[in-house]
């Protein structure tokens, strides 16, 4: 039931974020999405501060339960993540129409609106999907330093899809390795390699060693 209601509010979200999208934005979308992720985590926050064992429920949503994962759970977002993946290649050239130029989007006719409601509403799917087993912390460094790492590393869309993969592998056997050697928390201990990753790879990018 819970999932299910999430999953609702991400679909609502998606479509309130695709609805007020402007032409000419005077803030960005990305700050919009920002501060109301922001609000929203709060006010779990709030929530769970009044509800038995909340420090607990609070402390899942934020590095989730990386190490008790099974088999299921591993099965449902690999066909999840793959429909998601097969989704976005097919609908890849609209989706980065409106990304790269989205005035100009806006000018040819393309119906951008729809277009963001595809891609906010198959985001919070995978988001929703997979907070539960990694957290809140996790997840959005997944969705997020790869892709920073792969725009400072690479110069076109399939290196810094290549650079994003390689980043994310790479990182997370070094973040459960360190977790396991000094008996850290698994989900926080990756988050903080990824911040360690994204420091590395802004130095390569200083150092002109890009791809």
């Amino acid at each position: 039931q819970s999932y299910l209601v999430a999953l609702g509010f991400t679909l609502v979200g998606a479509g309130v974020f695709s609805a007020t999208r402007l032409r000419k934005p005077i803030v960005p979308q990305e700050s919009l999405i920002g501060v109301v992720y922001a609000v929203s985590a709060a006010a779990a926050i709030l929530v769970l501060s009044r509800a038995p064992e909340g420090g607990e429920e609070l402390k899942a949503l934020l590095v989730g339960h990386l190490l008790f994962v099974g088999s299921p759970e591993t099965l449902k977002v690999l066909i999840l993540y793959s429909a998601v993946g097969v989704v976005h290649w097919i609908a890849r050239k609209p989706l980065l129409a409106i990304s790269q130029d989205p005035e100009g989007s806006f000018a040819r006719g393309l119906r951008v609106r729809w277009w963001d409601f595809l891609f906010y509403a198959t985001f919070g799917v995978v988001v929703t999907s997979s907070v539960e087993m990694a957290g809140v912390l996790l997840v959005f460094s997944f969705l997020i330093v790869p892709a920073v790492c792969g725009v400072l590393l690479a110069k076109t869309i399939g290196r810094r899809l290549l650079v994003g993969w390689m980043v994310g592998l790479i990182t997370s056997m070094a973040g459960i390795s360190a977790s396991y050697v000094w008996d850290l928390p698994t989900g926080a201990t990756v988050v903080c390699a990824f911040g360690v990753c994204l420091i590395v790879c802004a130095i390569l990018r200083a150092l002109r060693l890009t791809v």
